[in-house]
């Protein structure tokens, strides 16, 4: 039978309860869930039931490095933005990843000169690459280095969706003030309707 939705490490049963499946551990005489999912119990003719932890299709998306991903910028200082990752490829995540744009990855050249708040703003969406699986606080390290990469919606003071005018400038249609962005050039592809 099909049970509940189980999080990663959850203690399940004793080892005297049943056997220990796919998807689960044994540690000190309890069966815990190697991965997040939902909890399966099968009966077996044999004597103990079987718990197992079955990967739900939806939680099994996750950012792989290579990926492009679809984050919005939550803040930025000198060294980096700090982002949430909402798409992977053209797929929304049920859950929030965070990411990181380290300011030596924000373009492929001239990277000494690169200035973060040149780049990008809190509530830009970005396309970014991503290029590790981050560090202990399960940051995803993300490079917008290439030219599909960088900002491709941005608002201005005004509160309107800015135009791309350059690689590097987006204008407000409203006030005509100008702003300076790492502008992706977008592929159709990855143009969200």
């Amino acid at each position: 039978q099909r049970l509940s939705p189980c999080p990663l490490g959850e203690r399940l049963c004793s080892v005297e309860e049943a056997a220990a499946g796919s998807g689960t551990y044994t540690r000190h005489g309890f069966i815990f869930s190697s991965l997040a999912g939902c909890l399966e119990k099968k009966s077996e003719s044999s004597g103990l039931p079987v718990v197992s932890v079955v990967r739900d299709a939806e939680s099994q998306l996750l950012p792989d490095v290579g990926a492009v991903v679809t984050c919005k910028v939550c803040s930025i200082n000198s060294r980096f933005a700090k982002v949430h990752i909402l798409y992977v490829g053209s797929t929304p995540l049920k859950s929030t990843f965070r990411g990181t744009i380290r300011r030596e990855d924000i373009r492929a050249t001239e990277k000494d000169k690169v200035e973060v708040y040149k780049s990008f703003r809190p509530g830009d969406i970005v396309l970014a690459k991503v290029i590790s699986l981050g560090d202990a606080q399960s940051n995803y390290l993300l490079s917008t280095a290439e030219n599909e990469l960088g900002v491709v919606v941005a608002r201005s003071e005004a509160g309107v969706q800015m135009v791309p005018i350059s690689w590097c400038e987006m204008q407000c249609p409203r006030t005509h003030t100008k702003d300076f962005r790492k502008v992706a050039r977008v592929q159709p592809q990855f143009l969200q309707t």
